[in-house]
């Protein structure tokens, strides 16, 4: 594994990696780290800046700390792994691949993610995040575990608002503020937390090396678009 400096050897050394693992140094506030990377993996020490990710077409990128706003924007493909909490905007319009944030995130996460076909975009969230979470969802899945929440609100106002596929799994029995009467809340029976849930929070415990059997623990709750209004039967079902 090789290491760069980024105030050193700057951001075309990293752009140059190829398919390589590399470990990324001195970060603090450089934007588009990783942007549009098809290959190879990124070990990212410090905080980098917006855009961490943005349109990443395969590969993994790993941060050691906290990222800012627009992680993973429009991605298609591969592992953002942030072991620290993330800012506004994560995983805005995802198009496919996983988003594991081991802490909160911020206002408007998961916006207009969406699926199609074999495509699934998955974001998972530890901790907490604010509002506007999955607003205008298009298809695939989030998971908010809100990891030492426990009998708080582990979302912000209008959670879910506009979206017409996909699913919102929140691992609480509190309705999340605001919520629009135009969507579905349920409560998770067994066989789709095994199912469903499982495979994702096992891969998504391995990575930051936490135990999967406490992030399932306790009850979650379902948020779905009403597949009987209209609108919603314009776009794929997922």
């Amino acid at each position: 594994m090789r290491e760069l400096d980024i105030r050193r050897d700057g951001m075309e050394a990293i752009r140059k990696h190829g398919s390589e693992e590399i470990t990324i140094t001195g970060c603090l506030g450089e934007r588009y780290i990783g942007c549009g990377m098809r290959s190879g993996t990124l070990h990212v020490k410090g905080t980098p800046g917006n855009a961490l990710a943005s349109y990443l077409d395969g590969g993994s990128v790993y941060v050691d700390g906290n990222a800012q706003d627009a992680a993973a924007d429009t991605m298609n493909s591969g592992l953002v792994a942030i072991r620290g909490c993330a800012g506004d905007a994560l995983a805005y319009g995802m198009r496919g691949g996983r988003v594991y944030v081991l802490g909160d995130a911020g206002y408007r996460a998961g916006v207009h993610m969406k699926a199609y076909e074999e495509n699934r975009s998955i974001l998972v969230i530890g901790g907490r995040t604010g509002s506007f979470l999955g607003e205008y969802l298009a298809g695939g899945i989030i998971i908010v575990l809100g990891l030492g929440d426990e009998g708080e609100d582990i979302t912000g106002y209008f959670c879910g608002n506009g979206m017409y596929a996909g699913t919102i799994y929140l691992r609480t029995e509190r309705i999340p503020p605001n919520l629009s009467d135009k969507l579905i809340r349920r409560n998770v029976e067994e066989e789709e937390k095994e199912d469903v849930l499982r495979p994702i929070i096992t891969d998504f415990a391995s990575v930051f090396s936490i135990s999967a059997d406490q992030c399932l623990s306790g009850s979650f709750i379902a948020i779905e678009a009403d597949k009987s209004k209209s609108y919603s039967q314009l776009y794929a079902a997922v």
